[in-house]
């Protein structure tokens, strides 16, 4: 099972400095970490990108439980 950390350091090589939709790094992440052999709900990829955001860690516009309509950076 994936640990904390290693979703977020997937999380963290999908976001970019440009702005991407949340729904978009949530997929790609996902993608990845099933290449690793994990699987992860998409839930708690979100929920570390919401704890990456809170921690500074990457910057955020829009209500991060709406997907499709924020971004991350």
């Amino acid at each position: 099972m994936a640990t904390d950390s290693s979703i977020d350091h997937a999380i963290m090589q999908m976001v970019m400095d440009r702005w991407q939709k949340t729904a978009m790094v949530i997929a790609k992440t996902d993608e990845a970490l099933r290449k690793e052999g994990e699987q992860v709900s998409w839930d708690k990829i979100a929920e570390q990108i919401e704890a990456l955001d809170a921690r500074g860690d990457i910057e955020s516009q829009g209500d991060l439980s709406q997907w499709r309509h924020s971004e991350v950076r």
